[in-house]
């Protein structure tokens, strides 16, 4: 089948998960023992990074592969234009946080205390406020609605309305492809510069005192693992449906390569940067790992352990790259894995910053959802990926599965490892 069909089945599965999210995330407002409703909005912070972080790698898998004169992917990549979709509601869900910023309804951030860059200030922090040029409301809000402003409708909307009406040329007509090639090479740079700016701001900035020159690229592994996991699973549900008859046993394999490849790249990045770091043994950098280690030991842990010796061990033999029960398993295992993983990017900064704003300099306490994932935060999880999905069936409705008129498609369709 050439056309996806977006049942009403379908909707209503992923009508009943989204209401599942909303209610999670609605009683994590109300059931948490933190101040400013901390617990909502790391929740809401977490799930929005990590999804549109999904759609951005998707958009860069595109550009990438087409600068690279890629072929191998043609035949799905209408899915990976499908995910980039969703960098428009990524905005929108990063402008509730921008708003919840400036309003102070949230303290995720610590360069956000009043007075805290301020000479003479009791809040007055030497370090933050030699970062408040970079840290602060203004640059926060700019950049954050310019920088995904430009990812989507510079880029993403452009190459998708490129690639549908590729549909409708020759096979021989080349125009339309060049002006792909074009937006793809723009897009790299912008990307890789603008991505690391947006992952300091979202993510990093959550321990101010703290920072590391690898943090950009190994938040950005996470996000291709996980666009790598969700687009396995994807193809999988959809060819047990009838849909992507040209995606063959090679094109899985391949995917199956670059999670099991990319899985090692993360944890190539994870173990150097926290090599570097204790190597350096500098104060304000150790402080980092030694907080999750030492008090965060389950998710410290249980980041390795789901996102390199589990996916290693099972991919590690060739054939487990071809049985799609066992490839969906991983893919499902690293999806969670690198959720997880932002999780605990966030939530132990989060709570830190509150323990001290408190007076506490104890051992932190057991929270609800900080410690560990509560039955909240897989709601709320659940909650997001169904939204995540739903944009993406929708999508996959405006456009032809098989772009049969792209250069590529025939060396595609015959793609042979």
């Amino acid at each position: 089948m050439n056309q996806f069909t977006f049942e009403g089945k379908q909707k209503r599965v992923l009508y009943g998960f989204m209401l599942l999210g909303l209610l999670c995330l609605i009683g994590s407002f109300f059931m948490d023992s933190t101040e400013h409703h901390s617990r909502f909005w790391t929740n809401f912070l977490h799930n929005t990074v990590f999804f549109t972080g999904i759609a951005f790698i998707s958009l860069f898998a595109i550009a990438a592969s087409v600068s690279a004169y890629a072929g191998w992917y043609t035949v799905f990549k209408r899915i990976w234009e499908a995910y980039a979709e969703f960098l428009l509601i990524g905005l929108v869900l990063l402008i509730v946080l921008i708003a919840g910023l400036w309003g102070h309804l949230h303290h995720i951030y610590h360069w956000n205390t009043e007075g805290i860059a301020d000479v003479g200030s009791d809040t007055y922090d030497e370090l933050i406020a030699g970062k408040a040029g970079f840290l602060n409301k203004t640059w926060y809000t700019i950049g954050t609605i310019g920088i995904v402003g430009i990812w989507y409708f510079l880029f993403a909307r452009p190459l998708r309305k490129l690639s549908i009406q590729e549909d409708n040329t020759s096979t021989l007509d080349f125009s339309v492809h060049k002006k792909v090639k074009w937006y793809s090479a723009a897009f790299l740079p912008i990307a890789a510069f603008s991505s690391a700016a947006m992952i300091w701001l979202w993510t990093m900035s959550i321990d101010p005192h703290w920072y590391s020159t690898m943090y950009a690229w190994y938040t950005t592994a996470s996000w291709f693992v996980s666009a790598i996991a969700l687009t396995i699973l994807s193809l999988i549900y959809l060819k047990g449906r009838g849909y992507f008859q040209h995606v063959s046993d090679e094109h899985m394999h391949d995917l199956g390569k670059l999670l099991f490849a990319f899985s090692i790249f993360w944890t190539y990045l994870w173990f150097s940067q926290f090599m570097l770091i204790w190597y350096g043994n500098v104060g304000e950098e150790t402080v980092y790992f030694q907080l999750r280690r030492d008090q965060f030991p389950v998710l410290f842990y249980g980041n390795l352990i789901l996102n390199f010796v589990l996916p290693f061990l099972i991919l590690l033999r060739n054939d487990t790259k071809r049985k799609f029960g066992t490839l969906g398993f991983v893919a499902l295992l690293c999806l969670f894995g690198h959720w997880w993983d932002f999780f605990q990017m966030i939530k132990p900064g989060v709570l830190n910053e509150l323990a001290h704003a408190s007076g506490s300099h104890g051992p932190l306490p057991f929270a609800a959802g900080f410690t560990i994932p509560g039955l909240l935060e897989i709601g709320t999880f659940l909650g997001f990926l169904a939204l995540f999905v739903f944009v993406f069936f929708n999508q996959l409705t405006k456009a032809s599965l098989n772009p049969q008129s792209d250069p590529y498609f025939g060396e595609s369709v015959h793609h042979h490892v």
